[in-house]
């Protein structure tokens, strides 16, 4: 075994009995790369990755691909969900040298951490050849590559403001700058499948949270509508595990159809979000169909005995990509039984197969109000069928082999997650829902927080990895979000305090951004700020929301000050491509509008509050009390009825409307863009 073998990462033990001498990162490897003269492979992947497998097996575990790698070069492999400072730092590189970024990134370095070359899979006899020439560059052209590494140095030092033309301009706000975002997301959405009109296609949750927020601020049907749309053709298709809960990660083609069937803990704890809003908008079934199965999947597959979320399941089981997800047509039959006519209508089921290898992947067709009608169900009574056959597809379907477990834990996934079951509880009044959100706070508090430092990550009893900036602030978000469910003010001070310590480890005063990575913590090449937003949104605008509401709750003007400067800073780069830009197109609307403060205060108090999140969870922050209440500015000063009863305060800027006691007059003066 090498010295992966006392890993925490399942990736890196998944490669620990390679023939190659892989190190860990860490000061071993590097000073062992500058003692002995020899560049550094560093290979970065993940344990769901499909093609980070493929490449192990054709390449890492070749003897004789094993030999160049150690004759050469020190071997470093990474977990980039250990490590994300680093999938940054050599990302970046990557797509500088003109290359396409994907896992498995494997990348050249110079002994001193800079990159002269790199790429994401090689099959094997590229691989072996790119080996063989490099190894023999570096000894023979030292000074060309050395060259090459010191122009690629600089440019990852160039900082992001430099980078993408940033400046420190007037901070004004213009709707007509927000309607104009959005014409440009409108004129790239699919109209035929939903999403964004492109292959693959990925949910993107931070581009239909924003767009159904405009909507709603806009008394905007029409848009509503195309969410709602996209949230439709997402959980009717393969993308969606329609036996047991959970959404997979992308889906290879445009029609949400074929996924790559890995499921991440982030990508759900958003569309938990996502769909929640949507059914405290709606109150469609469908809605809070996908809610209770993804609640149920996380409670069954995903939840570690101590309270946390493990990070992700692959996709492959025993070596074959979506083999626990899929069924032949024989199968079904034999379970399904004279079922099958009106199933397969449901799930486009064909008997040869509709992917590849003849084999069926689930992919809603129709409603099932349309398919009840023309099996002359009531809708009622077709789910109640439909239903009693998926529950006997699961019980066959968990005889097989699971697809392999990412079973470490990591605060920022979680804390994604954490705001997610908040929403469904506000949303459903799932109670279940709530008590898995305060078990997994507890669990981070607990287990992950120690000496008041943040870890990122969590295995076998042990914490390690200092936090990053993604990790404190999707905790923050999920704290401020716990708090306003249960009213237990220690999950608002928790919130504050992780905040003032992202300020002082964090922040870049000079620029008004915040670091990805603790400058502090380890010298790197490169110390990064993450501004766009992606598949997770953006760790300085999630950071930048959560210091607006926490100025609102506290009164603290530099929590506002600081948000305020990244949003004026962001906002030409904001209206000029708000694809990559939603979460800060959020903080956006909430200034704009601006953004509600809510407080309720008297006997029933905790009551009027949920019923406020079941009708609108977005627009507002919410602080209540049954009794007066000092630790929360935002509810100083505020008074019951004179016969104690709960009054609502919806306040702007720390002035407020007239106080009414019931939900629908305080939603009445929430604000609109019309």
């Amino acid at each position: 075994m090498n010295r992966l073998k006392d890993s925490q990462s399942p990736y890196l033990l998944q490669h620990a009995n390679n023939p190659v001498d892989w190190f860990p990162w860490g000061d071993e490897a590097l000073e062992k790369s500058k003692r002995e003269d020899k560049p550094i492979i560093v290979s970065i992947g993940y344990s769901a990755c499909h093609w980070c497998h493929v490449m192990e097996k054709e390449s890492f575990e070749d003897e004789a691909t094993a030999q160049l790698m150690n004759q050469y070069f020190v071997c470093i492999k990474i977990d980039r969900e250990e490590r994300p400072d680093l999938d940054n730092i050599y990302m970046d590189a990557v797509q500088a040298m003109g290359l396409q970024g994907g896992w498995p990134l494997n990348v050249f370095l110079m002994p001193n951490q800079k990159p002269f070359y790199g790429g994401t899979y090689f099959p094997n006899a590229q691989w072996k050849a790119l080996l063989q020439n490099i190894g023999e560059a570096y000894q023979e052209h030292y000074d060309q590559l050395a060259k090459s590494a010191e122009e690629f140095g600089n440019s990852l030092q160039t900082s992001e403001f430099l980078k993408y033309g940033l400046s420190h301009g007037t901070f004004q706000l213009d709707p007509k700058e927000l309607a104009e975002a959005i014409k440009l997301l409108e004129n790239q959405f699919d109209l035929d499948w939903g999403g964004m009109n492109r292959k693959p296609k990925f949910p993107m949750p931070a581009i239909w949270s924003f767009v159904m927020d405009y909507a709603l601020a806009k008394s905007d049907e029409v848009l509503l509508a195309k969410v709602f749309f996209t949230l439709k053709k997402i959980g009717m298709g393969g993308i969606y595990d329609h036996l047991r809960g959970g959404f997979a990660r992308y889906s290879v083609d445009g029609e949400w159809f074929a996924p790559h069937f890995e499921k991440m803990l982030y990508d759900n704890g958003q569309l938990l979000d996502l769909y929640s809003k949507a059914y405290a908008v709606s109150g469609e079934y469908f809605y809070k169909e996908k809610i209770l199965e993804t609640i149920a999947w996380l409670k069954s597959e995903m939840l570690h005995k101590e309270g946390g979320f493990y990070a992700a399941q692959d996709a492959d089981s025993e070596g074959v990509e979506g083999k626990f997800y899929t069924w032949t047509y024989e199968e079904l039959e034999s379970i399904v039984g004279e079922d099958l006519h009106w199933f397969a209508k449901l799930y486009n089921l064909k008997y040869q197969g509709n992917w590849e290898d003849g084999v069926n992947i689930l992919f809603q067709t129709e409603s099932y109000e349309k398919l009840a009608e023309s099996s002359e169900l009531s809708e009622e009574g077709y789910i109640q069928r439909l239903n009693e056959i998926k529950a006997k597809l699961l019980s066959v379907r968990n005889q097989r082999i699971f697809p392999g477990l990412d079973d470490k834990i990591l605060s920022g996934w979680n804390g994604l997650m954490i705001s997610g079951l908040v929403s469904a509880y506000t949303s459903l009044g799932d109670e279940e829902a709530l008590e898995l959100s305060l078990n997994n706070a507890t669990f981070i508090l607990d287990k992950m927080y120690k000496d008041k430092v943040l870890y990122r990550s969590y295995k076998n009893g042990h914490a390690y990895t200092p936090a990053f900036l993604e990790d404190y602030a999707a905790v923050i978000r999920g704290f401020i979000s716990l708090y306003q469910a249960t009213l237990d003010s220690k999950w608002l001070l928790k919130a504050k305090e992780l905040s003032d310590k992202v300020i002082e480890a964090f922040y870049d005063e000079e620029e008004g951004f915040f670091y990805f990575n603790n400058p502090q913590a380890e010298k790197l090449i490169a110390n990064k700020k993450e501004l766009f937003d992606n598949v997770i949104p953006a760790s300085n605008s999630i950071m930048a929301r959560n210091l607006l509401d926490l100025s609102m709750f506290f009164y603290e003007d530099n929590y506002a000050a600081i948000a305020k400067n990244m949003l004026g800073t962001m906002k030409k780069l904001i209206i000029k491509e708000p694809g990559f830009l939603c979460n800060w197109a959020s903080l956006y609307l909430d200034m704009l509008l601006p953004k509600a403060e809510v407080a309720i205060v008297g006997e029933g108090a905790e009551k009027l509050g949920q019923e406020f999140f079941a009708k609108r969870n977005s627009g507002f922050i919410l602080s209540a009390s049954e009794k007066t209440n000092t630790e929360i500015p935002l509810l100083e000063g505020k008074k019951p009825d004179t016969d104690g009863n709960a009054l609502i305060y919806v306040c702007f800027n720390r002035s407020c409307q007239r106080p009414v006691s019931d939900v629908k007059a305080a939603l009445e003066q929430l604000p609109s863009l019309n």
